[in-house]
């Protein structure tokens, strides 16, 4: 496999102080708003995302974890003895705006999970959907509100988020397969 470096760690924080920023000024602050992170990596995104609007604002928004094991539709064919991780979210959702994050967005079947897991919580007043990458080929009617940065693939390319809190480094490869192979 051939691996080409798209984003590096600057090129991520960069990203991700445009997405605070964007939040943000489409929330009107954070008041009532709560980040969302989609296991496992859009947690470590969220959690950024948190640090970086409280630099900007002075004030921290409500984080939580969503985990979708359970709502994925391809679950039965995934592993007959699926790892439940848990959700965890900080309130109520009743009157917030729920801003899911994620790293990679693809065919869509991630965010409807974590859409279903959310209604299955509560009603928040409006969902929203952040994510670090978003490499096109939805097979639902899916777009994010805010994205890092659009990379067009093939569906034969693998986008791979490395982030250090679990890769030990930060960085957005894509992977192609070599033609000799």
């Amino acid at each position: 496999m051939e691996e080409k470096v798209i984003m590096d760690g600057d090129a991520i924080r960069r990203a991700l102080t445009r997405l605070s920023h964007e939040i943000l000024e489409r929330n009107e602050g954070v008041d009532n708003v709560i980040l969302a992170g989609i296991k496992t990596r859009g947690i470590y995104i969220a959690k950024r995302l948190a640090l970086r609007i409280e630099q900007i604002e002075g004030r921290k928004p409500e984080m939580g974890e969503i985990d979708i094991t359970l709502y994925r539709d391809d679950l039965k064919k995934k592993t007959p003895d699926p790892e439940i991780k848990g959700t965890r979210l900080p309130t109520s959702l009743e009157g917030k705006t729920v801003v899911l994050v994620d790293d990679v967005l693809y065919t869509g079947r991630t965010a409807r999970a974590a859409m279903d897991a959310l209604m299955d919580i509560g009603r928040p007043e409006r969902i929203q959907l952040a994510v670090l990458i978003d490499r096109g080929h939805r097979e639902l009617p899916i777009r994010a509100d805010y994205i890092g940065k659009n990379v067009p693939t093939s569906r034969t390319e693998i986008i791979a988020v490395q982030l250090n809190e679990v890769d030990g480094r930060d960085s957005v490869v894509i992977r192609t397969l070599a033609e000799h192979q």
